[in-house]
């Protein structure tokens, strides 16, 4: 689906009308800017920035919330370049109070982003299926999710609250907290669940617009989109697939050059120069190059 320079300009409003559909829409987890090419490229109509697989690209490290703003940002802001399809990216707890979590959505949404979700785990945050997770306070959280809600500039532009509560007070303190987040203006809640019993629970007692995290990790299960969407959730986040995919597939390559010294039985394992630099642009680079009398991105100079 491409987007018109006002959908550009308001990329939340995309989403938004995506998610009016019935059933649920998949977002897949995109890294990098080559993963979400390779994610749009596949027919998905929105893809997800997710913070775990953001820290492991760019710092090589887990998810114990020592990115940085700016390191979250720079990153969304190269992946919105990248796409036509409207972006949705983690914003961790919005790195710290509500004065920062202003700072994050007005940050994020300059960067072109459609949503972002903020948790409410103290900072620095853990990945949500990581033990050791700890809550703020509901009255602060609820009132973070407000200031984001208040420091957006365009209201089509999504605030999801992220609720890190069942595995650490239980399904009742989730409910009690989702009722406050809506109150306080978020358009979707994310709650973040281990098993198949949790997913149907949350779905059957937390009101409002849901998020289901399809996370590789812990015992949640591999539903289908369909199934998603008649339990009652409206979008399907994929997060680390992508990151799971480039360890495995760059593992065996660099393992298969290092024991025969040589790239010659790589073959099929590997794309194409072509493919690289297809994805990459590079004859729309070309033409533009022609166009104004230069010579094309991928010549050498004289």
């Amino acid at each position: 689906m491409g987007r018109t320079h006002l959908d550009r300009l308001r990329p939340g409003a995309t989403l938004r009308a995506l998610l009016t559909r019935s059933g649920a829409l998949m977002a897949p987890g995109a890294f990098s800017p080559m993963a979400a090419r390779l994610a749009e490229q596949a027919g998905f109509e929105a893809v997800y920035m997710p913070g775990g697989g953001t820290a492991l690209d760019r710092l090589g490290v887990a998810d114990v919330g020592l990115l940085t703003l700016d390191e979250m940002v720079g990153n969304a802001r190269a992946i919105v370049a990248s796409v036509e399809v409207p972006v949705i990216a983690d914003a961790d707890t919005g790195f710290g109070n509500a004065l920062n979590v202003q700072r994050t959505v007005r940050d994020y949404e300059q960067a072109g982003v459609a949503a972002l979700h903020i948790e409410d785990q103290v900072f620095p945050k853990r990945c949500g299926h990581f033990h050791g997770k700890e809550l703020l306070p509901l009255e602060e959280a609820a009132h973070k999710i407000a200031a984001a809600v208040a420091a957006r500039r365009d209201d089509s532009f999504m605030v999801i609250a992220r609720c890190d509560a069942l595995s650490v007070a239980g399904l009742g303190e989730v409910q009690r907290r989702c009722v406050a987040y809506l109150a306080a203006g978020a358009d979707m809640l994310f709650v973040e669940a281990s098993t198949a019993e949790q997913v149907q629970a949350v779905a059957r007692s937390v009101p409002g617009p849901l998020v289901f995290n399809m996370a590789a990790g812990g015992n949640v299960p591999a539903l289908d989109v369909e199934e998603v969407g008649r339990l009652g959730y409206k979008l399907m986040l994929l997060p680390n697939f992508a990151s799971l995919a480039a360890i495995r597939a760059i593992g065996e390559v660099y393992a298969e050059m290092r024991r025969i010294g040589s790239v010659t039985t790589l073959g099929d394992r590997i794309a194409r120069f072509s493919e690289f630099t297809a994805l990459g642009g590079l004859e729309q680079f070309d033409r533009i190059a022609r166009q104004f009398g230069g010579r094309r991105a991928g010549e050498p100079a004289a």
